[in-house]
């Protein structure tokens, strides 16, 4: 029969909470394993029909979420590259100074 539902604090409000807000409450990783959950009990025919679109509901306010996690590591990330290269030429000049004062000796 059909498995009680499970929803996240975050999105049990009816559908209204913003993903800005289910982004600081749930990680990726728990919102990844509620949409397989969603995904393998909707696959194995273990939803009733009336719950059917509360469930689609929450699996695209978690795809939403997992979305704006991704963009927003992405730019983390491009970010901290951006910076790192910023620094890199400062460190390889220092480090080549360093080198051929130590020739000359």
């Amino acid at each position: 029969m059909a498995k009680p539902k499970r929803v996240t604090k975050e999105l049990s409000d009816g559908g209204t909470a913003s993903p800005q807000r289910a982004a600081k409450e749930v990680s990726y990783g728990e919102a990844a394993s509620r949409l397989e959950e969603i995904l393998q009990n909707i696959e194995e025919g273990q939803v009733d029909i009336d719950a059917l679109s509360a469930l689609v509901k929450e699996a695209a306010d978690l795809v939403t979420l997992c979305r704006q996690k991704i963009h927003a590591a992405e730019i983390q990330v491009q970010t901290i590259t951006e910076q790192l290269e910023r620094e890199a030429p400062a460190s390889t000049t220092t480090d080549e100074d360093d080198e051929d004062d130590e020739d000359d000796e």
